[in-house]
């Protein structure tokens, strides 16, 4: 099912407006709402679930940073009058899950991550490699999967896209160096609510280690690998993935009084 995509001032979101409680998703570097496809189909109903865009292509250049981006969701939420949400984030959308925990730990019910940065993530450094070549394109974007042919056309074709706009790749990069200072291994143990790590068993951007990790220096937090999956288990694997995620949501449903 296809959501209309909102615009409210500098916001631009997607929401189903299902009956449950608030499952707030936060994209990563080259995310798109068909990242989360699998998870708002099955959550649709049972949650409200709120996608909104990441303007890492709209800030002024000189707010382009992970904190930029954590006060543009706070202004949101705010904006949204929304008092709670469980918050889930794939890569650099996990890296602002827990920057946001870590800000409004009175907010976030839950935190879901899955291939975060934060602790240690295979980067471009301070370049963008191969401009204008599509199959160099093609091959990196395949790599981010345990089966290539899930990066489809469309995806490679946006990819490609934001590689070869000279502002696009320039926002990039200054966003992934924002990502590499900010390290959070001696933040998370501030974190007290319940946090779900699912991680692919193939993935070379966040290797497994770093779920591991994150699983130790996170006080409450439970870690699931899928087999057979890269970076992004809930485009590769949706079903797999949306049976632990709803049933760690259906374990930390808040109670009613």
């Amino acid at each position: 099912m296809k959501y209309e995509l909102k615009e409210e001032g500098n916001f631009k979101y997607i929401e189903t407006g299902g009956d449950g409680e608030n499952l707030l998703l936060l994209h990563g570097l080259f995310g798109a709402l068909s990242n989360f496809e699998g998870i708002i189909n099955h959550f649709a109903k049972t949650h409200n679930v709120i996608v909104p865009m990441l303007p890492i292509f709209e800030m002024p250049i000189r707010q382009v940073s992970l904190n930029g981006l954590v006060d543009h969701i706070n202004a949101f939420v705010i904006h949204k009058e929304y008092k709670s949400a469980h918050v889930m984030g794939n890569s650099l959308g996990g890296h602002l899950a827990l920057l946001f925990g870590l800000a409004k730990p009175d907010f976030v019910d839950t935190i879901t991550l899955t291939g975060s940065s934060g602790l240690f993530e295979t980067g471009m450094g301070s370049t963008f490699p191969k401009r204008g070549d599509y199959e160099y394109i093609k091959t990196k974007t395949g790599e981010t999967f345990y089966d290539p042919s899930v990066a489809t056309k469309e995806l490679v074709d946006e990819v490609f896209d934001i590689v070869n706009d000279r502002n696009k790749a320039i926002r990039i990069i200054y966003t992934a160096r924002s990502a590499l200072k900010h390290n959070l291994a001696d933040k998370l143990h501030q974190l007290k609510m319940p946090a779900l790590l699912i991680w692919g068993k193939q993935d070379t951007i966040t290797p497994p280690f770093v779920g591991e990790k994150f699983q130790e220096l996170i006080t409450n937090a439970e870690l699931h690998f899928v087999d057979k999956c890269g970076h992004a288990p809930m485009m590769e694997l949706p079903d797999h993935y949306n049976n632990i995620f709803a049933d760690f949501l259906d374990r930390n449903k808040k109670v009613s009084v």
